[in-house]
Parts: C-alpha cells; sequence; structure tokens
C-alpha cells in the first residue's frame, strides 16, 4: 500500500492533530442548527400578529394539521384546549386509585397464565409480543394494586398485592417467564411491596388485625437470600429483609408479644397443614418435609434473633420455649434458637453442646462459629481453619 492510500486511510480513521472528523463537522452543524431554531422562533407578539392575517378555516386547518400530525403530547394540550371541562374531568381520573376489582382480576388472570407456563411455552392465550414485554406487565399490575389501596373497597387490592409477591417468591425455583433473573428483570423490590402493604393494613384495619395477617405472610415470604436469583445487582441493593420491616414497624414491648403470639399461631397452622397432607410421596422426594422446615428455619432466623433479643428475660419469655421446640421448625437453625436461649438463661454448658451440634452440620456457618467462640465451646477442625484464614485475611486487608 503506498504513502498516498496510508494518509487517505488515515482521514478516514482517527482524526489527526489540528483536524475535525466528519462526526464532530456533523455534532457542531447540529447544535448550530438547533441554535439558529431557537433564535429564529417567533415571539408572542409576532406570532399574533402572523396570526392576524390568517382567517377562520385557515387557522382551524393550521390547528388541524397539529393535531392530526402531531405527537401524543401535543394532541392532548389542544384537547384541554378546546374542551378544559373534560380535561379536569381527565386529570381528576388520573388521580383516583384504579378499581380494585378489576385489578384484582388481571392479577389473577396474569398469575394464572404464569403459573400454567404460558408466558414460556407457545399459548395461544398469549402472544409473542407480550411474553416478551412481561416485565412491563407485571410493573404495571404491581404499581396498580399499590395505587389501589387508596380505594375505599380496599380489600381486593390487599389480595392483589399478597399475589404478586406469592409469584414473585416462586421465581426464585419455577420458570414461569423467560429470563435467568425475573425479579430482576422486573425490579420489583418485594420488601417495599410487603412494607407498603403492612403498613397500610396496619393504619386501616389497627394493630390486631396487621398482626394477624402479617404475622400468617412471614413465614411464606421471608428470604434470607432475598427475591432474586443472582442474590446481587441493582435490585438486591433496594432489597431488605422482612425482619427488618418488622423491627421497624413493633416498637412497644406489648406490640412484640402480641405479635409472637400470632406468629406462634401462624407455625402452628404450618404445622397441622403438613400434618394433615398424604404420606403416599416417597422419602427420598424432593423437598421433602424436613428439607422445607430447614429451609423455612433458615429464612426466619433474623426474625427469631429479633425475638431472642426482645423477649428473653420479659414475662413473654415462654413464647421462646414454644419457639424452640416448634415443630414447624427444624435443622441447625432451630438448634442454634436453643444454644441461645440457653445461653441467654445462663446455662453455658448446654448453650455449648448445641452450639457443637451446630457445627457439626454447618460448620462454615459465620454465626454458628462466632458464638461457639464466645461461649468457649469446641469448635470442629474445619471451623477453626476458617477462623485461621478469616483471621489471616482480615490482617492482610487492614489499612496500614
Amino acid at each position: 500500500m503506498s504513502g498516498a492510500d496510508d494518509d487517505r486511510e488515515g482521514d478516514a480513521g482517527t482524526p489527526k492533530p489540528g483536524r475535525l472528523s466528519a462526526t464532530h463537522v456533523q455534532a457542531g452543524l447540529g447544535w448550530l442548527t438547533s441554535v439558529a431554531v431557537a433564535l429564529n422562533r417567533m415571539n408572542r407578539d409576532e406570532f399574533f400578529g402572523k396570526l392576524a392575517g390568517l382567517d377562520e378555516d385557515r387557522i382551524r386547518k393550521a390547528l388541524w394539521n397539529l393535531y392530526w400530525r402531531g405527537s401524543a403530547q401535543l394532541r392532548e394540550r389542544i384537547e384541554s384546549e378546546l374542551d378544559p371541562a373534560q380535561d379536569a374531568a381527565r386529570k381528576r381520573a388520573a388521580a383516583e386509585p384504579p378499581d380494585p376489582g378489576t385489578v384484582l382480576w388481571e392479577v389473577r388472570d396474569f398469575a394464572e397464565l404464569a403459573r400454567a407456563g404460558a408466558y414460556i411455552a407457545g399459548d395461544r392465550r398469549v402472544s409473542p409480543k407480550e411474553r416478551t414485554r412481561w416485565r412491563l406487565t407485571f410493573r404495571r399490575l404491581a404499581a396498580d394494586a399499590l395505587a389501589a389501596l387508596r380505594h375505599g373497597d380496599c380489600g381486593p387490592a390487599e389480595e392483589a398485592v399478597a399475589l404478586l409477591v406469592d409469584l414473585a417468591c416462586e421465581t426464585k425455583r419455577f420458570d414461569y417467564f423467560r429470563s435467568e433473573d425475573p425479579m430482576e428483570a422486573a425490579q420489583f423490590v418485594v420488601s417495599d411491596a410487603v412494607a407498603a402493604l403492612w403498613e397500610f393494613v396496619r393504619e386501616r384495619h389497627g394493630f390486631a388485625r396487621f398482626a394477624t395477617v402479617a404475622a400468617a405472610q412471614l413465614p411464606r415470604w421471608e428470604s434470607a437470600y432475598g427475591w432474586s436469583r443472582s442474590g446481587w445487582g441493582k435490585l438486591a441493593e433496594k432489597e431488605t429483609s422482612l425482619a427488618s420491616v418488622l423491627g421497624r414497624t413493633l416498637r412497644a414491648p406489648d406490640a412484640w408479644t402480641a405479635f409472637a403470639d400470632c406468629y406462634l399461631d401462624a407455625l402452628d397452622q404450618i404445622a397441622r397443614a403438613e400434618a394433615a397432607k398424604p404420606s403416599s410421596r416417597p422419602s427420598y422426594s424432593y423437598p421433602d418435609p424436613h428439607y422445607r422446615r430447614r429451609d423455612r428455619t433458615r429464612d426466619l432466623a433474623e426474625w427469631h434473633s429479633l425475638l431472642l433479643e426482645r423477649l428473653a428475660g420479659s414475662e413473654a419469655e415462654d413464647r421462646l420455649d414454644r419457639l424452640a421446640t416448634h415443630p414447624a421448625l427444624g435443622g441447625p437453625e432451630l438448634t442454634f434458637i436453643r444454644a441461645r436461649l440457653a445461653q441467654l438463661r445462663g446455662n453455658t454448658g448446654a448453650a455449648r453442646t448445641l452450639a457443637k451440634e451446630c457445627l457439626a452440620e454447618l460448620p462454615g456457618h459465620d454465626g454458628f462459629a462466632d458464638f461457639a467462640v464466645q461461649i468457649g465451646a469446641d469448635l470442629p477442625a474445619s471451623t477453626r481453619d476458617k477462623l485461621t484464614e478469616r483471621a489471616r485475611w482480615a490482617a492482610a486487608t487492614a489499612p496500614g
């Protein structure tokens, strides 16, 4: 290739020092054009002077062309000028909450189609376009359901919000939509929706109704690692645990006692429902009852820790005895409740034995290990190795 060719190729690529590329020239011309348009725009007097020379028919034609060919925002502006009463009625209707019955019907239909796999496979009830827009539909339904709580007939709205939260929790385990992380795609913050629902129920119906409803929903909705599948990202940064939501809501000691009673009643209902299920399924089926109890107790660990802190040493401490032996809970997290309860009551020996049992099942659990070190319990070798590695890493990354 000749030197001239090299020069031409350089002209078409990165601009040489002191010269502007075609992109820079076009950008500059576009900016100058926009400035020129803004400077050439008529003021009010000039516009009315031009308009005075037009008859009524020509003014109507010009306005019609603007209305017919303009944007939706421009059409709405013209309509509001033509009919101020209708514009005021439209604004009032937009400010009013959606009809709760209609919102509940839409949410039920959406949830039924999702659980039937209509947004995954070829189902004529959902068009191919709608399958790719499911996240927008989910977002709209969530906004409508929360807005419908302000309606006088709020029962259907409460049910609609709860149904969407149920669906969001299920997407962690089931593929209802074509997305690797459905709630991240829909940008639906479960903890914010639940906090809004619980706050509304408490303000509208009183504490007794709130405690009954929220205590039954907490075991069903709480998630130790959030509601997105990845557990990280922009959505995970916005999420908080439902235990922290309740911690901000329950302030008085009597409120903690009343809510603990409702929570234990909810666990009783779960235990009765699981006991009533037929045992025809093979013992190796997944998930088995033992796994569900372990999983539930793990998700509720933060809430149980709050109960221990609030009720230990109070007149309601007997609720902790029910909690520590409840048949709806299980696994090492339940053993950890017993260990902490024994330590709070001064029975250090029992606490050490129970802490050792916890670490025997989950030797890498940081909370178990820290508690065992605190009370002087024996540590498994793998736990000691992990604590040594953690101390070494902390020393290596310490500033200075």
